[in-house]
């Protein structure tokens, strides 16, 4: 059976970008990452087990090729002395455990930051691939295609409006929980070919290269996350994190997260040196259209033309939730959407809601306090609790 992961390539752009400024910031931070499965499963996750095993040894056992090292150092953001870091990297296996427990998937990476963040997408991504290879395949891909036909109508159709003061576009970020590989390259090949007046980019990475596609992301929650533990005061630990990221990239890459403590928190902190210096923001949970209400407010409220900036939206979107938050927002702010289960693995078959989230940091516990609460994720209820009071959000 071909291995699921066959290029280090194949991952969220973000693990690049926040691996980057991890690695010059804050190069000794040691992390634990842990994978957690949120919904009930059509057989026990455990049966995985020894197919998990033997992908994780083949993932520890690649490298970058000179090709994929030097579309890398294409990237005007990445540095020469990260890309000097990546010739030699493999991921260790001794930083990765599988194991189960009851009917459920163990996995856990603890080590070095900038040794086990990159696993998290490459795990996700083997996991739903094995888990999805004992269903029906042609059954499922035709079902696929049917739905992907769909989609294209849907957005044909959409092109029929009368149009807004900003363009529509939509971009893949369905790496983590795609159906399989050589699915989600399909799905990708085909969006450019039918709709390139909107589909404009993926986060992954390995795709985009093949595909000629832009490859799309900034952060993710654990880059946030790790600012709880690297020393800075805990209730500015979003100021040090995004005064890094500006620093990092001066310019580039210039789309923030704002729910890593709740939106509210974040514009406290979001304040005009941050609304300037970066481009615009991401949802990632809450209902969305307070979430941008929000986020023009606070604009307005700094006097920042929202023509100028960007909303950028991915918590768990399809073609219809998009376009009606389009149709909201579009014609006050440039707009951008990221889907990504339903691109990537609209098969007709329940997803898995899988994640691997930043758990530990420095031999501490980190925290999501998301804005919606079924994303929180804490294994410490008493730093939670103070997290909470830090920035004074009542308990969920």
């Amino acid at each position: 059976m071909t291995p699921v992961i066959q290029s280090l390539l194949e991952t969220d752009l973000y693990k690049f970008t926040m691996w980057q400024t991890m690695l010059h910031r804050h190069p000794q931070t040691q992390a634990e990452y842990s994978f957690l499965c949120r919904n009930e499963t059509a057989f026990p996750l455990a049966e995985l087990l020894p197919e998990v095993e033997r992908e994780i040894d083949h993932l520890c056992s690649l490298g970058f090729s000179l090709g994929e090292l030097a579309y890398l150092k294409g990237l005007r953001f990445i540095k020469s002395d990260f890309v000097d870091f990546l010739r030699l990297f493999r991921f260790q296996r001794e930083f990765i455990s599988v194991s189960a427990e009851g009917q459920d998937l163990r996995i856990v990476a603890s080590g070095p930051q900038v040794h086990v963040m990159g696993f998290e997408i490459f795990v996700l991504a083997i996991v739903n691939e094995l888990y999805f290879r004992r269903f029906d395949q042609e059954a499922a891909r035709t079902e696929g295609r049917r739905r992907l036909r769909n989609k294209i109508a849907q957005l044909r159709a959409f092109g029929d409006e009368p149009p807004r003061a900003h363009p529509f576009e939509v971009f893949d970020f369905g790496v983590r929980r795609r159906f399989s590989g050589d699915w989600h390259r399909e799905v990708l090949a085909t969006l450019k070919r039918e709709l390139p007046q909107y589909f404009k980019g993926t986060s992954n990475v390995l795709l985009a290269r093949d595909l000629d596609l832009v490859p799309i992301g900034t952060m993710a929650h654990e880059y946030l996350q790790s600012y709880q533990a690297t020393g800075v005061r805990l209730r500015d630990h979003q100021k040090a994190a995004l005064e890094d990221w500006v620093q990092e990239y001066r310019g580039d890459l210039g789309v923030a997260l704002t729910d890593v403590v709740g939106m509210d928190a974040f514009l406290a902190d979001f304040d005009l040196y941050f609304a300037k210096l970066f481009d615009g923001l991401r949802h990632d949970s809450g209902d969305p259209y307070v979430w941008g209400e929000k986020a023009l407010a606070h604009y307005a409220k700094l006097r920042i033309d929202a023509h100028t900036k960007r909303l950028v939206f991915s918590d768990g979107l399809d073609v219809p939730a998009a376009l009606a938050l389009y149709r909201h927002f579009a014609d006050r702010t440039q707009l951008g959407f990221g889907i990504g289960t339903n691109l990537s693995n609209d098969m007709g078959l329940t997803p898995l809601q899988i994640v691997m989230k930043l758990t530990r940091c420095n031999g501490q516990p980190v925290a999501k306090l998301s804005d919606s609460p079924g994303k929180t994720m804490c294994d410490d209820q008493t730093f939670l609790a103070y997290l909470r009071q830090v920035f004074n959000i009542p308990p969920a």
